[in-house]
């Protein structure tokens, strides 16, 4: 068995051209869904991020209020920036780009955010609200793992599922959220970290399995059941000389090898990043509709 490949980049696209259509619903309304972007320094990979955040929202159609400061802004100055976006009618959603520079506390920063403008979903409100299966906004990376489950036609409920991984911002809340009582979740959900024993006992009884452990080849072929649905979040840089940067991304999970069990498998590149920018954008038209009036 050769797995089926699950093309984030093209999902992505699908639900881009969905969103896409909902914005113009909105304008027509005259709703402008609006996201305001707050970047901290000058850290490459979030300059990257935050630059490919601003380009999806002007191919959609959201208006995007982008603030890069300098790294030496004060906590007090930083806090003032969320409180306006707080009070503009024109932001449906906030963004504030991790990591933060260490003399910033980025606790106080998140919880400074309105609940109902929180599209990453990171506020204690929203995580509150996603444990106890009410309606508010679902982190990013965790919900797009589940629209790429959804949508390439895998069953969640009642399927057998292994984190391997318990990060805030990945493991901890798609454990909650399959779990649901609802057509997202019923799944039956382990999750594994660093003092978990015998893990490769674990992963060989998942019929899905998520790798979001931050490690290249966590999970190798032997470690994983025939047929199983392998989701792998990880994006780890590997030195490779015949590489024009010297070095190339892969994921927590030995691809080729594990390729070949696999029913389907997401690739590092092109897997599950691309739905975490989409997600974004789909909190943020979300959060627009709930608000109509409060558009630009």
């Amino acid at each position: 068995m050769t797995a089926r490949i699950i093309d984030g980049k093209q999902v992505a696209a699908d639900m881009r051209a969905e969103l896409k259509a909902e914005a113009t619903k909105l304008r027509q309304q005259g709703i402008v869904p609006g996201l305001g972007v707050i970047l901290v320094g000058d850290d490459p990979a979030s300059r990257s991020y935050v630059t490919a955040k601003e380009r999806a929202c002007e191919e959609m159609g959201i208006y995007s209020d982008d603030n890069r400061l300098s790294a030496d802004i004060s906590q007090e100055e930083l806090m003032q920036k969320v409180k306006n976006m707080n009070n503009d009618p024109k932001i449906n959603g906030i963004l504030v780009q991790l990591p933060l520079p260490k003399h910033l506390n980025e606790a106080e920063v998140l919880l400074s955010i309105d609940p109902d403008k929180d599209v990453d979903g990171f506020h204690p409100m929203n995580v509150g609200k996603m444990v106890v299966g009410e309606e508010g906004f679902l982190p990013c990376t965790p919900h797009g793992i589940i629209q790429l489950l959804i949508r390439s036609g895998v069953k969640i409920e009642g399927a057998k599922v292994v984190i391997v991984g318990r990060s805030n911002i990945v493991g901890k809340p798609l454990a909650n959220m399959l779990i649901q009582k609802n057509p997202r979740g019923n799944a039956t959900v382990t999750v594994c970290h660093t003092r978990t024993k015998e893990l490769a006992n674990e992963t060989r009884q998942a019929d899905i399995l998520i790798a979001a452990a931050g490690r290249p080849n966590t999970i190798t072929a032997d470690m994983v059941k025939e047929g199983v649905v392998v989701i792998d979040v990880g994006v780890n840089r590997v030195d490779d000389p015949t590489k024009k940067r010297g070095y190339r991304l892969v994921g927590d999970v030995d691809f080729e090898a594990v390729k070949e069990k696999a029913s389907l498998i997401t690739p590092v590149p092109g897997g599950v990043g691309p739905m975490t920018i989409t997600m974004l954008l789909y909190n943020t038209v979300a959060s627009a509709k709930r608000a109509p009036g409060k558009g630009q």
